[in-house]
């Protein structure tokens, strides 16, 4: 367990650019962490990790993230695929970023907003960004959705699609620009969009086996689900139940792939992850207000 007053002066002293002499560099208490080891298992599946902040009811930045993922980003693709032949796809990417970000521009629309309150959702994006860049020699294993499912959890809806939009924009500066860019933006950010919604409802709890599921589940139908048919789109092919089924197939493997490691980057990651982000949100009331 960490030492309370330690962890308060190391963080009065990292985000507030405070100089704290007595700030302890040795956070954990040993003696209890080993007690708290004892108690609950890291395998232990069924021990809940945080707690849905607004009771069922979403946010006004939630219906309009809902907004701009069902209806002005779809839009936005499809301008740029019909009328821009799909070679604009920077510009494209961009607007997407731009309307991902909306939702916080209105929640600092009556109060000056503070460095952070924005931090985490850079080190989550950034975390995301190395994580992928780091397993670049494993295809389709990449802890992306992980990441941004327990950012979606923690700090709601629409910082699980900021993070999952802006991962994949920057990333892809790595693993190329493309007009396949625009497509895993919104298929990354529906993911995030989609686990915080389900949070936020008590649709969806956030214990390690519940996340897993999700994981997998919308690493294969969601991500799956949207970058399939991007894919004849942005190959010219006919968009038909057969080749919708074609694809389909072929692209389960990859699909079924990316579902299990995304179910093992929670299962390992998602818990100590959650901790520290309600720690962090509950001191500072980050993205809350």
């Amino acid at each position: 367990m960490l030492k309370e007053d330690n962890v308060d002066s190391f963080l009065d002293a990292f985000l507030d650019g405070k100089q704290n002499t007595e700030a302890d560099p040795d956070f954990w208490d040993e003696s209890q962490q080993k007690k708290q080891d004892d108690k609950a298992d890291c395998w232990d599946s069924g021990t809940v990790m945080a707690v849905p902040v607004h009771k069922g009811r979403l946010s006004v930045r939630s219906r309009l993230s809902i907004f701009l993922v069902l209806f002005l980003i779809p839009v936005t693709i499809w301008f740029g695929v019909h009328y821009l032949n799909d070679r604009k796809y920077l510009l494209i990417s961009l607007a997407i970023a731009v309307f991902s970000m909306l939702p916080f521009f209105i929640a600092f629309e009556d109060r000056k907003p503070q460095a952070r309150e924005l931090v985490i959702i850079a080190v989550q994006a950034a975390l995301a960004v190395a994580g992928r860049a780091v397993l670049f020699m494993l295809p389709s294993c990449k802890p992306v959705a992980a990441i941004v499912i327990v950012t979606a959890v923690s700090f709601g809806p629409e910082s699980g699609f900021l993070v999952g939009a802006i991962a994949m924009l920057a990333s892809n500066m790595m693993f190329g620009q493309g007009p396949w860019t625009p497509w895993q933006m919104f298929a990354m950010g529906v993911i995030g969009l989609v686990a915080g919604i389900l949070f936020q409802k008590g649709w969806m709890k956030a214990d390690k086996k519940t996340l897993c599921v999700f994981g997998f589940l919308a690493a294969v139908f969601i991500y799956g689900g949207i970058m399939n048919p991007a894919s004849l789109v942005m190959m010219s092919y006919a968009v038909n139940k057969h080749n919708l089924l074609a694809i389909y197939i072929s692209g389960l493997p990859v699909d079924l792939t990316h579902g299990a490691a995304t179910a093992l980057f929670l299962f390992f990651g998602s818990r100590p992850m959650i901790d520290k982000l309600e720690r962090i949100k509950t001191k500072y009331g980050l993205i809350e207000n």
